[in-house]
This record gives structure tokens, sequence and C-alpha cells, in this order.
């Protein structure tokens, strides 16, 4: 039997901060009312320390479901993404940044709102936003969210919250089709979502930003660039898968 979330959360040298990302986690599943099975995939993409060794061990102190898969080399979040979504076995499929910064218990945001695709947004409601970034960097996000929305997803404020929500259904199709490995990811699997006919709906989630940020300038330059390439590439393979596949929009997967 599928569980019913499947929680994919890409991880790059982070035996540090995931296991008490997991610990949260167990203590929110534990802790619910309601009972709800879950797996977790922690996909380890070419850590340098015991990211995957820490992820086996914690998950089996807590009687999580905790499947580790491991990238041989450093891809890029994109590709952990696509590696873990793909794997995943739930009905819904929840992408988590490994700190957090989103908790866990805004899942039940996402899923209430019952779409194929719901995201996380700090734009929508920013009283939300617990703890800000430095200045710089909310001034080139709100930079990069205005192209996003020229470029890319009109009418989406927040694409690169670190917390989505597919349907089993939504995700496959959409990641089936990813190609970006690295930054922007989030901007591409928005676009295949829409392109393919899921609705999308942004839900404004608690989030407190992390000190130890993965993100470099240089890879928020990267980013940048990577956003003119998109709209060709997502064009170009759906013109070569023939098309959206027959996606429902109103369908919320199975």
């Amino acid at each position: 039997m599928r569980p019913d979330l499947s929680v994919v959360i890409p991880a790059y040298n982070e035996e540090t901060r995931l296991p008490a990302s997991l610990e949260a986690l167990g203590a929110w599943l534990s802790g619910r009312t309601e009972a709800l099975s879950a797996e977790v995939l922690v996909v380890d993409d070419g850590s340098t320390d015991r990211t995957a060794a820490r992820a086996a061990e914690t998950g089996r102190r807590l009687g999580l479901d905790v499947r580790v898969l491991v990238h041989d080399t450093n891809r890029g979040k994109g590709a952990a993404v696509r590696t873990g979504a793909l794997a995943a076995e739930g009905k819904l499929v929840l992408v988590s940044d490994a700190d957090f910064s989103t908790p866990i218990g805004e899942w039940e945001k996402l899923a209430a709102v019952r779409a194929p695709v719901a995201i996380g947004s700090r734009a929508v409601d920013e009283s939300l936003v617990k703890e800000r970034q430095p200045v710089y960097r909310v001034a080139m996000g709100k930079l990069f969210n205005a192209l996003v929305r020229l470029l890319a997803v009109p009418g989406i404020r927040d694409t690169q919250c670190g917390f989505k929500l597919f349907t089993r259904e939504a995700a496959r199709a959409v990641f089936s089709r990813a190609t970006v490995d690295r930054f922007a990811w989030d901007v591409e699997a928005l676009l295949l979502a829409r392109k393919l006919g899921f609705a999308i709906v942004e839900v404004p989630v608690l989030w407190f930003d992390s000190p130890d940020s993965r993100v470099t300038l240089l890879g928020g330059a990267q980013a940048y660039l990577e956003l003119f390439r998109i709209r060709f590439r997502v064009s170009r393979t759906l013109r070569g898968q023939g098309g959206t596949g027959g996606a429902n929009p109103a369908s919320p997967g199975s």
C-alpha cells in the first residue's frame, strides 16, 4: 500500500543539521491526532561528510521509514530533488529543504488546498517570515522573482521557497521531464507543471531564515542566467514528448 506522504529531502553535507530535522519530522508524525503514513527519502547529493550515514542512523533510532539515495558525485539540488521525487511512492510528494526553514507542520496548509501542485510562499503574507534573510539576499530574491514572473511563470510571487507539495501524478509528470540540475530547478518544475495543465496554488507558510544557507552569490548569478534557458528547454522537451501527455488540471492525482 502506498504511504500517504513522501518527504523528499535533498542534502549536501548536512550531517549536522539533518538529524535535528528528522527528529522534528518524527515528533510531528507521532504527535498527530490523525494517523499519517509517511516515508522519507533523503537524497545525498555527493556529500563529503557522513550525511548518508547520519540520515540512516537517525531514521533507525526514531523508527522512521527513511530511504537514503546517494549520488556518487555532487550533481546539484535540482538533480537530487528529481531523484527523490521519481523514487517516491507516496500519494503526495513533499519537497523540503534539509534545514526545515519552513516547519514540517506547515504541510497541513499545502495539503488543505487539494491542488495538484501547492507551493509554500514567503511573499503572500510576509508577516509569517519570522527570521529574515540579510537585506542583499532579500533584494536579490525580489529581483529574481520579478524576472521569473516576466519570463516563465506569471502570477507566482515566490518560486524559491523550499517547501513544495505535488500529487504523485504531478510529481512524476513534472520530474520525468525536468532537466535543470542546479539552481532555478524550481522555476523549471513550475513552468512544466503549468504547461502540463496542473493547477498551482501559492500558500503562505511560516519561514525562518537559516544562517547556514547553501545558496552562494555565484549560485544566485547562475540561477539568473538559467532563467533565459528554461522556457526554451521546456518548450523543446514538451514538443519532443508529444505535448502535455494528457495531464488533467482538475485531478488531484492518486
